[in-house]
Order: structure tokens, then sequence, then C-alpha cells
């Protein structure tokens, strides 16, 4: 039988799509991109804030016509992931199409499930939110095959007050680091060159089973693996950011000096409402000592704007931060107020458009930020991870270190050879494109 698989949301949500891919190859089933061919489809769903609860939503109406035309192959309409672990039971009554909701999980029974909807039954699958899920299936990639995500922890115990996660995704716990490191060698034996070390917060990384923070450890680990390139860190909190790991991102080559860091505001005001552990003067002094100690380092973060209370003040407060901090990398999201958080039920809720209008400003202030320091990196040379070709041109795609795949930018390499992708290549930079850069093909490649 042929399923076809729908990934929505985050990397992390991503990993776990791997891994039911896995089972369900084990298993016996195919796959297909082909909704007509499709006998079974699952949407691993994702809720975080509203826009992906939207998406989600309209993926889910938009696959269940498959399962009321009568000419359509599919016999099974399967939601798994967050939205199913949050919204089970809604799901099953304002969406008959769906057959089964399998929560966040529970996905290593995801064939038992099939067969029982294929039975004739109507499924609802779900654990505590706690549980450890270590499934046994080897991953199927879906990442091109060249980079991959190594999710290290599952949860979270921050309890922010404007996130859902906790209570989704359940308290913070780690994967053995044993059964990390031979997963990422597992990984790297069949092509992959880039890690990408993610988790609801990676830097708490061995807390909860080893008594103290491990991830320095799992770092050098990983970084003996014959054949990886590139490491990478992402979702690392700032109050956790220590000298030992700043250390070990310094020392190892593999590492790519780069961290994803999101401070989420500026203000103190606004941070303490927040439930965040950093202040404004903490967040400067980490960031300082991350440049000084890595003069390379490129610093991605991302910021919401429109949080309850936020004062225009606020927001000036926030935008002198962002013009002195001159972050490489930034994301802003106007304030999602979701239900059963406790930012939900704070007063002075701000309107949409003044959230949006905020969250504007910001990025048009960082967009004169990127574009300069795109500009300024004109003449450097650097090593780049070749992913693809532009038809019919002798221009090729990459990543720097300075680039994480999907949300960073991209590098367009003039070469008059042919590399292939995955390639490391040095590349000089002739110029910039807005966020993206532009370079032609060093005599000397990696």
């Amino acid at each position: 039988m042929k399923v076809l698989f729908v990934s929505l949301g985050c990397d992390k949500n991503l990993v776990d799509s791997e891994y039911m891919l896995g089972i369900l190859r084990d298993t016996g089933y195919e796959f297909t991109d082909d909704e007509n061919e499709a006998d079974i489809i699952i949407v691993n769903s994702c809720c975080f804030i509203q826009d992906a609860k939207e998406e989600s939503i309209n993926t889910i109406l938009d696959y269940g016509r498959f399962r009321t035309d009568d000419n359509a192959k599919c016999r099974a309409l399967i939601v798994t992931g967050c939205l199913a672990q949050r919204y089970a039971g809604e799901i099953n009554k304002e969406i008959p199409e769906v057959d089964a909701v399998i929560g966040t999980t529970a996905y290593d029974g995801i064939t038992r499930v099939i067969d029982e909807v294929l039975a004739g039954e109507k499924v609802k699958r779900l654990e505590s939110a706690d549980r450890m899920l270590i499934p046994e299936a080897e991953r199927v990639m879906s990442t091109g095959g060249f980079y991959s995500y190594l999710k290290i922890a599952e949860g979270c115990d921050k309890k922010c007050t404007y996130c859902i996660i906790p209570k989704i995704r359940g308290q913070y716990r780690s994967f053995p680091m044993e059964r990390l490191v031979k997963e990422a060698e597992g990984l790297v034996a069949k092509g992959v060159k880039e890690l990408i070390l993610v988790a609801q917060e990676t830097t708490l990384y061995g807390t909860d089973i080893y008594g103290r923070n491990m991830l320095p450890e799992l770092l050098k680990k990983l970084c003996l693996i014959d054949g990886l390139e590139w490491i990478r860190l992402q979702y690392c909190y700032p109050e956790e950011i220590t000298d030992e790991l700043i250390r070990v991102i310094k020392e190892e080559p593999k590492i790519c000096k780069y961290i994803d860091m999101p401070v989420q505001h500026a203000s103190d005001s606004i941070l303490k409402r927040m439930g965040r552990r950093t202040d404004c003067n903490e967040l400067r002094s980490i960031i300082r000592k991350l440049r000084k100690e890595i003069p390379d380092i490129a610093i991605r973060t991302t910021l919401i704007t429109g949080f309850p209370g936020e004062t225009q003040e606020d927001q000036e407060i926030l935008k002198s931060f962002v013009r002195d901090m001159k972050f490489e990398r930034l994301g802003v999201f106007a304030y999602s107020e979701e239900e059963d958080t406790a930012a939900a039920l704070m007063p002075a809720q701000i309107d949409e458009e003044i959230r949006s209008i905020r969250r504007n400003e910001i990025m048009e202030l960082q967009q004169e930020i990127a574009f300069r320091h795109a500009e300024e990196m004109t003449g450097r040379e650097l090593y780049v991870m070749i992913e693809g070709r532009l038809a019919d041109e002798d221009i090729y795609v990459g990543r720097t270190y300075m680039d994480a795949p999907e949300v960073d930018g991209m590098i367009f390499v003039d070469c008059d050879r042919e590399v292939m992708s995955g390639d490391f290549v040095k590349v000089k930079v002739t110029g910039a494109n807005e966020y993206d850069l532009i370079g032609e093909l060093c005599d000397e490649s990696a």
C-alpha cells in the first residue's frame, strides 16, 4: 500500500516524521507524492502559533476530500503531531474525514493504528506528553541527504508564559548520549555532512539524566566522527550559554561559528512578563562575550512584538537593542495569543494591527543591518556547502557557515567546472543581493 506523508511545522517535528517514515518502510509500505495514488494519507501537524494551527487544519481539510470522493483510492486519513496531541477530541468531532489521531508520544504505534483504521475503526491514540519515546526504526531522510537534524532532547521545563509547548511536548528529557552518537554515525555513513542539533532547548542537554549540562561533551564526541564536516547549534537559551560551551564552539573546527539564540525581547518588563530568565543587561553581556571569544560568530535570534502590556517605550527599547546588537540573522513574530497559556489571560492585550506594525518596524530595521552585513562580506573567502545548481547556468547555490537551511540566506557561486551537491568548495565573495551573497569559486577547494 502507498502512503502520502505531509510534515508540517518545525525541524523537531520533521525528525518525528522521518522516524514514522522509517517505521512504515520497515513494515512494507511504499511512499508516494501523488494524492490520487495514496491508499493512506498522514499529516504530521503543528499548532505552535495560530498561523501554524490554521495551516495544519487547512491541510487536513484539503486532504479530507480524498476520503469523501468515491473515486479516490484513499482509505485512511491520519493526523499526528502537536495538533493531534492538543485537539484530538475536537478533530474527531469537527473533521469526520479524519480516521485516526495519534499524539506526539504515540507515533511508534502508527502501523497498528493503520491496521485498526483499515478494519473499520475510528482511532484516537494518545500517550502522556511526558512519555520518553525512543523509536527503534532507522529514519528515512527527507532533507536531501547532505544535512540532517539531530534531535537531542524532547519537551521543555521553561514555561514561558506565551508558549504551549510544555503542555504538548511534556517536560524536558534528554536522549542518551550513546544513542545520539550512534545515530549521528549512521547519518554520516549515509552521506550526511552537516548535523544540526535541535531540541526545544539544546543548551540544557543532559541535566535531567546526567545531573549536569553535557552539551559540550556531546559536541566533542560528535566532532570525532569521520566524514562529518559541520555541526550547527540551534535553540540555545541565552542563560544556559556557559563559558565551557563557548570554548568548545571556539576550539572545535567542525562546529560552525553560528548560534541560534532566541531572546524574544529586550525590555526588562516584557521579559519578566514572558517568564524569561534574563534581563536586557544580561543579554547584552552574553552577546558581547560571544563576539569577543568568537569574533566571526553569526548570531541568529527571534523576537516577539505586541506581547500583552507592551508599550511604545518597550518597542523603542527593542529597536535600540536591535540597532546595537546588529544580529547577523533575525526573525520576528507578531505575538500569537494561545489558549491555555498564562499570557492569553493577561490584561492589556495588544491589537493585532499594532502587533504587526511593530513587527514590520523591527524587520525593516533588521533589513538594513542584514544588507549592510552582506555587503561587508565582499572580498572574504568562505567554505560553502553546495546544495544545487541553477538550471542551464554555471551558477551553483550553497550555504556558508552563517546560514542554516530553510531560515537563513544562500550564496550563489559562479563556477565554470562541475561540482556535486554536498561538496564543500572555497568561494570568494564578490557581492551581495539583499540577504544573499554572490561569489566565485577559488582555485582551492575543500
